[in-house]
């Protein structure tokens, strides 16, 4: 049995009923195959493999709040620190009801080599809450963000570990965390991201993942002799992630005709109209049912639909696993010619490898998301020299990182013989800088 092999069974039986932190370690480790077997014996003899994917660290905590009624509620919190190899532990913090085990270990061991990715010094951590901010007044997120950050005090800090916001985490809660981190500790420093501007936060942070999934996606098309402008997109999503991608999008010169949430989705031939989306999305906090109401060109579906859609490029930019096998076929009759991952790992293995296998190009969200994290460094970069970078300064050095990913995994898939293939490159591109790192430092 090869050594990829006998650690992917060592995953399972070490970590059962973990589905999604299984798949992700599969996919790494698939792609991984010809750097493994070039040092086989060293890398078993290191246990590598062992030690990547174990996380260094995993805490797992209650979050006892009481609700505007008076009733106490209680939460499973959850921070796991994963490999601290090229820096400190980076990665946001998930509120969301399906949050448990298997997807905050899912999260962090992508962030590893996302992190890597963008050539700044952090590694990859990931937590959150199976708390649902949806529907809660401030006063009750308030007490459950204090509650929470009580605990999480301990174990982060500038140097240490750097959390953000995520699916569910927003400014809102970034400032509640941030305010009661501050009480306890009594230090002002860059312990979480995605500040407030007021507070050391940095201009672009909001668009940053957005903007920057656009920004590898027109550096995939051109270097396949493409480009974004005119092209129809499809984008699953309507959080902060969507919104922005869309705005870029269209900013570029493509039409963006569709966005989605959890109850349905919106169809726009004329292209999404991104000042409404954001009124009923950012400011209403409102279902796109709203959108509708006050567009006359847009058609609302109820359920899935995006990736029915006749388009050239999908983003994908809502959670994991929403893009399956028969998306991937729908996508692929319709004459889609590109596919960039705006979600960690939105889209099913199989879909990926069907999506692969038809020459659609594919780029993954370890590289195709990593504008969000990229700007977070950019962020504690600013705040450990106590400065401020305009919003031109932050985007064009959030581009020049996403030029520098698709560079870089695009030269990591030909080094290894499989041109095109942007997941192995990812994949082969995150892992060396993190082994080389792991192997500097000893068994630890």
């Amino acid at each position: 049995m090869s050594y990829i092999d006998e650690v992917m069974e060592r995953v399972i039986a070490q970590n059962p009923a973990q589905p999604e932190f299984h798949q992700a370690v599969r996919e790494v480790l698939d792609s991984l195959r010809p750097v493994i077997e070039r040092n086989e014996e060293k890398y078993r003899k290191e246990a590598l493999l062992e030690r990547m994917t174990t996380p260094e660290r995993a805490v797992i905590f209650r979050v006892p709040w009481v609700d505007d009624k008076g009733q106490v509620q209680v939460n499973n919190g959850y921070r796991i620190q994963f490999n601290s190899a090229i820096g400190p532990y980076k990665g946001g913090l998930r509120l969301h009801p399906s949050v448990n085990l298997s997807i905050i270990k899912f999260l962090g061991f992508e962030q590893v080599f996302k992190n890597s990715l963008t050539g700044t010094p952090i590694g990859g951590g990931k937590g959150g809450s199976d708390f649902d901010p949806k529907g809660k007044s401030d006063n009750e997120v308030m007490a459950f963000c204090q509650s929470f950050m009580t605990e999480l005090y301990r174990h982060i800090g500038a140097d240490v570990d750097v959390p953000a916001g995520d699916i569910g985490t927003g400014a809102r809660e970034i400032g509640y965390l941030y305010g009661q981190y501050k009480r306890i500790t009594g230090k002002y420093e860059g312990v979480l991201t995605g500040k407030g501007l007021t507070y050391g936060g940095s201009l672009a942070r909001k668009e940053a993942t957005g903007y920057g999934l656009l920004y590898i996606t027109d550096e995939l098309l051109k270097a396949n002799g493409m480009e974004l402008k005119g092209k129809t997109v499809v984008v699953s999503g309507a959080g902060n992630v969507a919104i922005y991608a869309v705005e870029k999008a269209q900013q570029l010169g493509a039409k963006v005709v569709t966005v989605s949430d959890s109850t349905g989705w919106i169809y726009d031939p004329e292209g999404i109209d991104v000042a409404l989306l954001k009124d009923v999305k950012e400011v209403r906090r409102a279902r796109l049912t709203a959108y509708a109401e006050a567009r006359p060109s847009a058609q609302y579906h109820e359920g899935r639909g995006v990736f029915t859609v006749k388009c050239d490029v999908a983003l994908p930019c809502a959670t994991q696993n929403e893009l399956r096998e028969e998306d991937a076929r729908a996508l692929v009759a319709n004459g889609c010619i590109a596919v960039c991952e705006g979600a960690n790992m939105p889209t099913t293995r199989t879909a990926t490898d069907y999506l692969i296998e038809q020459g659609v190009l594919f780029v993954p969200g370890k590289a195709a998301n990593a504008g969000g994290v990229a700007t977070s460094a950019l962020e504690m970069s600013q705040n450990s020299m106590r400065l401020s970078w305009t919003f031109e300064e932050v985007d064009a050095k959030l581009r020049d990182i996403m030029k520098g990913i698709f560079a870089s995994i695009d030269s990591a898939a030909k080094e290894y013989g499989m041109p095109g293939n942007y997941v192995a490159g990812a994949n082969i591109a995150g892992f060396l800088k993190v082994a080389n790192a792991m192997e500097a430092q000893g068994i630890v």
